[in-house]
């Protein structure tokens, strides 16, 4: 008896953790090192052939740097105006870049020279994209239109002329349909096209605020949109229904890219932050701060770097100070939980000492039902919680006590031969949170033991009683219901799901190599075009 120790009331819900696992991935980011142009830094674009290059739109002049060394590999200086969202081809072997005088320049990586110029805009073109198949290029630009243009012709296929009523700063290609694109402008809409029907434009979004920057998921159902201080979600295979606006920014969203092999979203904006959301649950997982305005932003492939521009020409550049890979989280979190349950060990010491001080462990105090549990007093135990306080503030001090009962196989002896007031509160208590996750398997014995207790001598109590019965076992069965429905449902997705991994093995299987394409020749407009200096 004089051992007796106090019953341990379970936490439900515990404090998360400060430090999380993309906590510790990112942090792994090294001290940015910088470089410093004269103007704003427009667009920042990784080669996807070379993972160490990346393109720097800044005033009139494109270059390329090395990751590695952060010297300009390239110079593409051929504008006679300011340029704007110079981007790599999806194999990294063109560039496009639009600028001021509303034309299109296409560079070959290699040569640095221009193989075509679109003409056709009377306004500065702010962003161009290549289609998913490299055969065409899109240009978005201020004369509130958009224009499809073929690569080798030269020839605009298609033109979307007032497609907005206000400039046009944004825009994304679908990553897996040639045809399908989105473009928003500072109108605040967002339109949707494919090129294969007549009438192009498909839908109309209302973003809210002046659209920024757009970008479409690895899978190509879900697209993006940053405008205003908010981060907007769309679903375009449920009709490109709103899923969710983010708005963890304080001032404008100026740029979106992905990370982590399309599982992390990053938005930077003139706030001077740089938020990171996990793609599955759209919550910031982390945030990096920056010295200035941030309008452009660049992620190199398995997130060995992040390149960010601002507004007043700074380029910040951070790269991974180990080999670090997307994969990587999944075994931060694993080692994060297993220092969690390792226990701190004292030092061992040889030092000679006169005394060694015991740790004092520190008496918890009794609950107040240990007392009636400490003389094996049952009922008193029970009615001890049976109070407002514990049943609408506190339950899990009545589900620790049903959890001890139910150990010391002590619940029908707490129950039995009870006055009917005290067995309709329990009951009352039981129907209100069977419910809850946290407490339904104790909850659910507790309640199959009043079902055994009184299952002979239903007949010798009043109508309350037979009601507060009848409503814990209407209670029951909803739960076994509800339970054997999301078994179902449970079942009907793992086939769902395997079915699609059994899809894209088969679909990944197939192997072909692709002929090498023939090199591109510059065409008369490019080669004559002159860039005149004042």
């Amino acid at each position: 008896m004089l051992g007796f120790q106090s019953t341990n009331v379970r936490r439900f819900q515990q404090k998360a953790d400060v430090v999380t696992p993309d906590t510790i991935y990112w942090d792994r980011l090294a001290v940015p090192e910088l470089l410093k142009e004269h103007s704003t830094i427009d667009y920042v674009d990784f080669s996807p052939s070379d993972p160490d290059n990346f393109v720097l739109t800044c005033s009139v002049r494109v270059q390329i740097y090395n990751l590695v060394t952060k010297l300009v590999v390239k110079n593409l200086s051929r504008f006679q105006k300011t340029a704007y969202g110079a981007s790599f081809r999806q194999d990294g072997r063109l560039l496009a870049a639009g600028d001021e005088e509303g034309h299109v320049k296409l560079f070959d990586t290699t040569s640095r020279n221009i193989l075509r110029l679109f003409k056709g805009h009377t306004a500065p073109v702010h962003r161009t994209f290549f289609t998913a198949d490299k055969l065409q290029l899109a240009s978005f630009a201020d004369d509130k239109s958009v224009r499809l243009w073929d690569v080798a012709n030269e020839k605009v296929v298609q033109t979307y002329a007032d497609a907005h009523t206000d400039y046009i700063r944004a825009g994304a290609m679908h990553p897996q349909a040639s045809h399908m694109f989105v473009s928003g402008g500072y109108d605040g809409k967002i339109n949707m096209y494919d090129t294969r029907i007549a009438n192009a434009i498909t839908g109309t979004l209302d973003h809210g605020s002046p659209v920024e920057s757009m970008l479409f998921l690895p899978n190509g159902s879900i697209f993006i949109t940053a405008g205003g201080t908010q981060v907007r979600v769309w679903d375009m295979i449920s009709g490109c229904r709103l899923l969710t606006t983010m708005s963890q920014h304080h001032k404008t969203v100026t740029c979106l890219r992905l990370g982590s092999d399309g599982k992390r979203l990053l938005s930077g904006g003139l706030d001077r932050h740089v938020k990171i959301y996990d793609v599955s649950t759209y919550k910031t997982v982390h945030t990096l701060t920056y010295p200035n305005a941030v309008v452009s932003l660049g992620v190199a492939a398995k997130d060995q770097a992040v390149v960010v521009g601002m507004v007043d020409g700074l380029v910040s550049i951070k790269r991974m100070i180990v080999d670090s890979k997307p994969s990587h989280l999944k075994n931060i979190k694993s080692t994060q939980r297993s220092k969690q349950r390792r226990k701190v060990e004292p030092p061992n010491t040889t030092t000679p000492v006169d005394h060694v001080a015991s740790k004092v462990k520190r008496k918890l105090g009794l609950k107040v039902f240990d007392p009636h549990l400490r003389k094996f007093n049952y009922k008193l135990a029970l009615d001890s919680v049976l109070i407002p306080l514990y049943i609408d503030e506190q339950p899990e001090m009545i589900v620790a006590l049903i959890t001890e009962l139910l150990h010391r196989h002590g619940m029908h002896r707490a129950i039995t031969n009870r006055p009917e007031q005290t067995m309709i509160t329990f009951i009352d208590f039981l129907c209100a949170r069977i419910g809850e996750v946290r407490f339904m398997r104790p909850l659910l014995n507790a309640a199959t033991a009043v079902m055994d207790v009184f299952d002979t001598k239903v007949f010798a109590y009043s109508k309350q009683m037979l009601a507060a019965l009848e409503r814990l076992s209407e209670t029951m069965q909803a739960e076994i219901r509800l339970t054997s429905e999301l078994l179902q449902l449970k079942g009907t997705l793992e086939m769902i799901i395997g079915a699609a991994l059994d899809n894209n093995e088969s679909a990944t299987e197939v192997s072909y190599m692709e002929a090498k394409p023939a090199r591109m020749e510059p065409s008369k407009a490019a080669e004559n075009y002159v860039v005149l200096v004042e």
